[in-house]
């Protein structure tokens, strides 16, 4: 199914083909002016100084070819050559109705050619708790797995856990000094306890504390490089104690992810890449790609002619280490063996934009990957009122548990100040105050491009008017009940015509869900599909405000106007999952 502007784009391009023009200048937008037309092309003002020719004269042959479509009815120029284009109540109608029966799409369109996709989101980490600096990379790369899915990709999210390095060392170390895990520290073969000897608790309180002792403590920290190095070796009590931190780690986070409506399909960690790094560092340096520099091996990654210096990628540090970028290097080799992907986005906070660039740049040296295989889909911080990024009042990082925490009493007090969901039973209201919360945090945070800074305001966010996510929540409720209604007096949904001028600019918006997704599907940028799922919502209120529905004098018109309420819902929650966020069945 294609959208109206395409359509009309097609027959404005072989229009002014017919004048010997480059259809490439054919070019239609939305209108400038929806008081005069619904869609415009300014083609002929380019095409016209290209040929020397008037345009207005140039618009006014193109606009006779088009007068004769029955799509439209009206064709018109202005200006200096504008050509002003108004489409027929039938056409409107049967897109209209396209997009109704369009159960899985909601009048969007599928990719062309499907790709397989891996997306990086997230970024865990063993024995950190999540906070708020992880909740735009894990709602942006949800939100694009999501989009990329829904437009016929095959696609895998990857949380790329943080499970590996010598942080684990420093915990091994660390939970034996309290005696927490004398069986797992014994050499030989074991068998070792299946129970967890340490809580998310243990490891949240014991990781910090190990980190800044061994930046004191020099034989801390020899001793943490040790346990690392026999962890990496294999010793199987490490290996075992680490699994235990691994799963006690990631069920928490799970349920923080849960929470937010963020899954994945891969928690494929750094570990899973390191038995890959020894012979991936051997054949680099059988290829002349790595090169022995003050004793580490680096790959040379800035190009000649380059104004700016970009650093070589250290491959294996001058102590024998293999290094951070090292297991982004081999993480990419992994998923071209596993996944053999036409692409990888990293969605990750633009100020890693330096190291992307070393790995990729790397990785197009291997051979494991081409320039229009790697993507850092960066994004901005969510900032604090003072412009920084978010912290708490003590000036702490806030945990992503609290913040959502925060989000659902918030969501409570403005059910209750609304008169919202007072009449239900508990378990639903709490279920609908945890859809408003995650609402309000999502929408939030996709309304903004993808790669700007935006300020948090819980009190802001968690309206229930203007464009917020409980105000689009509460619009699909709206249509719900209209919907509910109309069962309960036995009215059907009929066939959609189109008159009235707030019927009109309805489906016009339900024909705009296309391009938004398209748009935001090829520029990495969620915002689009809120931006849109937002004009759908102001449309649908002006339209049920000037057009009523069940109340309608013909039944024909009642049929109608319920379809295109129906057509509303279903594109309006398509927009809203593209985003994360899911809708209560009432308030």
């Amino acid at each position: 199914m294609t959208d109206l502007r395409t359509d009309l784009g097609e027959a404005v391009a072989a229009a002014f083909a017919a004048e010997g023009v480059d259809a490439a200048v054919a070019r239609v937008t939305a209108s400038d002016r929806p008081d005069l037309a619904d869609f415009q092309s300014n083609g002929a003002l380019a095409a016209a100084k290209a040929l020397k020719a008037n345009p207005r004269e140039l618009a006014g042959r193109v606009a006779e070819r088009l007068a004769v479509d029955p799509r439209l009815s009206a064709v018109e120029v202005a200006g200096p050559g504008f050509i002003n284009l108004k489409v027929s109540d039938d056409a409107l109608a049967h897109r209209a109705q396209g997009v109704a029966d369009d159960a899985a799409l909601a009048g969007a369109s599928k990719v062309a050619e499907a790709r397989k996709v891996v997306i990086d989101f997230a970024g865990p980490n063993v024995a950190k708790p999540m906070h708020v600096g992880h909740l735009r990379s894990s709602i942006i790369g949800e939100s694009l797995k999501r989009l990329f899915r829904f437009r016929g990709d095959t696609v895998w999210g990857d949380a790329h856990f943080g499970d590996w390095g010598f942080q684990m060392g420093l915990l091994i170390v660390a939970v034996g000094d309290e005696g927490k895990a004398d069986a797992f520290l014994a050499e030989g073969e074991g068998p070792f306890p299946d129970h967890s000897p340490v809580t998310l608790e243990d490891l949240e309180r014991l990781y910090p504390m190990a980190a800044a002792k061994a930046k004191e403590d020099t034989d801390y920290r020899d001793r943490a490089r040790k346990a690392t190095a026999e962890l990496q070796g294999g010793r199987p009590g490490y290996r075992a104690l680490w699994r235990h931190f691994v799963a006690v780690s990631r069920t928490a986070l799970e349920r923080e992810f849960g929470a937010l409506g963020v899954t994945f399909d891969l928690w494929n960690g750094e570990s899973d890449a390191d038995p890959l790094i020894p012979g991936m560092v051997e054949v680099l340096k059988q290829k002349g790609l790595a090169e022995f520099d003050q004793g580490a091996w680096i790959i040379r990654v800035n190009e000649e002619g380059e104004k700016r210096e970009l650093p070589p990628l250290l491959l294996v540090s001058s102590e024998g280490s293999a290094m951070y970028g090292t297991t982004d290097l081999a993480t990419i080799l992994q998923r071209r063996q596993d996944q053999d992907f036409d692409l990888v986005l990293y969605c990750v906070d633009a100020r890693q934009g330096d190291h992307f660039e070393q790995v990729f740049r790397a990785a197009y040296k291997a051979g494991y990957a081409t320039p229009d295989q790697l993507e850092h889909a960066a994004n901005g911080t969510m900032n604090g009122s003072d412009g920084k990024p978010f912290k708490t009042r003590a000036g702490g990082v806030l945990k992503l548990h609290d913040l959502i925490t925060q989000a659902r009493d918030k969501a409570r007090e403005r059910l209750k100040e609304a008169e919202l969901g007072a009449d239900l039973p508990e378990a639903e209201f709490e279920d609908i105050a945890s859809k408003v919360a995650v609402a309000a945090l999502k929408f939030a945070d996709l309304s903004n491009s993808r790669t700007t800074s935006y300020v948090f305001d819980l009190d802001r966010f968690m309206s229930f008017e203007g464009k917020t996510g409980p105000y689009l929540l509460y619009q699909t409720v709206r249509i719900k009940s209209l919907l509910r209604k109309a069962e309960a007096q036995g009215v059907l949904a009929g066939p959609i015509f189109v008159k009235e001028p707030a019927e009109r600019d309805l489906v016009l918006t339900l024909d705009a869900f296309d391009q938004a997704v398209s748009d935001a599907y090829d520029k990495r940028a969620p915002h689009l599909i809120a931006e849109h799922a937002y004009r759908l919502a102001q449309s649908f209120s002006k339209f049920y405000a000037a057009c009523p529905v069940l109340a309608a004098s013909e039944p024909e018109t009642v049929g109608s106007r319920l379809a295109l309420s129906g057509a509303a819902l279903q594109q309006l929650e398509t927009a809203l999952r593209l985003l994360g966020i899911e809708s209560p069945d009432r308030m």
